[in-house]
């Protein structure tokens, strides 16, 4: 039973993945400094009682520049040519302020879900200039004492076909954007953007992000030319690709040799459940494909899978509460998961995004941030399967968020 007097903060009874029985977590300075059976110790304490704590859940792709549009635009269930064409014709209008604004209110509520980790999109381009971009800088700062916030610039409505959109998305590396997206599909020459934006992220040495592949036709792949790019370019390992909806309409055998592609070349995949079974499928009237690509069974063979939030209350998605639990719940429905792969989901909305995004010091181990989220379950396993109230975070040590249990009141 070690003693130490020089700790600020005691987790008791903390249930953590992988350990059978709960633990004490002690922080320090902001970090964790000791995890025991049994810390012995004059510092202030909580008891978890034997609940779950994860590090925090961590987004890997989400668009905080455009979210909470719905009421702008009078776009109704439209495709994904509609939602862009919808978005295109607002973001013009769009000052830095309203983007804080829009974009703040989505994380103050990511991070009373649990949230600590996010990476956003930010639309750069003619259109866009680099508005979305300033006020996505300023939420960045403002809300460092809740959520680590990591920002990918991306060309939208294409890049080659665009003229103006590269110097922006210059103009956004040099004041700090994080890292580089990319958007194929929308270009009239896919295959020269990906060239460019790599040629980019090596002079900037930033990771790369692309919406991949979204639609339906297995027939023929962007997924090729950025697994070619990424070999030819050494960039294994610092590649993600969202969406490729077209992994759920191949065969197993062939699914089986892109996974072995992807987990051969070190390119991550973010699937998006919420957009993507949302927008799939809409030209049918009967048999609707799911349009959701397989991460459980492409994580079996060795691919790193995130599941993501993507778009918040737009014409891409009109729904979401940023609640990364429930996203990985929604997966695990539409995929039909057994119960087997119930860990494998939550893992997917925690260590695995943590490692698409080489966040080196994600973890509950001695030296990591003292960053926890307390959840109303026992095991990773019910918290998939009940979507469990986080219950209290903290940031660095630090309360970021508290969500007291509901008190019932029956009959007497």
């Amino acid at each position: 039973m070690p003693t130490d007097h020089a700790l600020d903060l005691v987790f008791r009874r903390v249930t953590i993945a992988g350990h059978r029985e709960p633990l004490d977590i002690g922080a320090k300075d902001g970090k964790i400094a000791a995890i025991a059976p049994r810390i012995q110790c004059d510092a202030p304490d909580i008891d978890a009682g034997g609940r779950l704590a994860v590090p925090g859940f961590v987004d890997s792709h989400i668009h905080l520049d455009k979210a909470c549009l719905l009421g702008r635009c009078g776009h109704s269930h439209g495709g994904l040519a509609g939602a862009i064409a919808a978005v295109a014709a607002m973001k013009r209008g769009f000052t830095e302020a309203d983007v804080y604004q829009r974009g703040g209110k989505v994380i103050e509520k990511a991070i009373g879900k649990g949230t600590t980790r996010m990476r956003t999109h930010v639309e750069v381009d003619p259109r866009a200039g680099l508005r979305s971009f300033a006020a996505i800088k300023a939420l960045k700062a403002d809300y460092a004492w809740g959520l680590d916030l990591s920002i990918c610039v991306f060309p939208q409505e294409g890049l080659t076909n665009d003229p103006g959109t590269e110097e922006l998305l210059v103009a956004a590396l040099e004041d700090g954007a994080d890292l580089l997206g990319g958007c194929p599909y929308t270009d009239t020459d896919p295959a020269a953007q990906i060239e460019r934006l790599f040629a980019l992220a090596r002079r900037f040495d930033v990771d790369l992000d692309f919406h991949l592949d979204f639609d339906l036709d297995p027939s023929w792949m962007h997924l090729d030319e950025v697994c070619r790019q990424t070999e030819s370019h050494g960039w294994g390992g610092r590649v993600a690709v969202g969406h490729v909806t077209k992994l759920s309409m191949v065969p197993p055998d062939a699914l089986a040799a892109i996974a072995q592609r992807l987990s051969d070349t070190g390119i991550a995949l973010t699937v998006l459940p919420a957009t993507d079974v949302y927008l799939m499928g809409r030209q049918e009237n009967h048999a609707v494909p799911r349009g959701l690509a397989p991460a459980h069974i492409l994580v079996e063979r060795g691919v790193t899978c995130s599941i993501a939030t993507n778009n918040v209350l737009n014409p891409f998605t009109p729904f979401g509460d940023v609640s990364l639990l429930r996203m990985a719940n929604l997966y695990a429905n539409v995929a039909q998961c057994g119960v087997q792969d119930f860990e494998r989901c939550l893992d997917m909305v925690t260590t695995m995004p943590a490692r698409l995004m080489r966040l080196g010091d994600y973890g509950i181990a001695i030296g990591n941030p003292a960053d926890l989220v307390i959840l109303d379950a026992t095991t990773p396993g019910d918290a998939l399967a009940e979507i469990a109230e986080p219950i209290m975070g903290f940031k660095g040590g630090r309360l970021s968020f508290e969500r007291p249990a509901a008190r019932l009141h029956p009959l007497r």
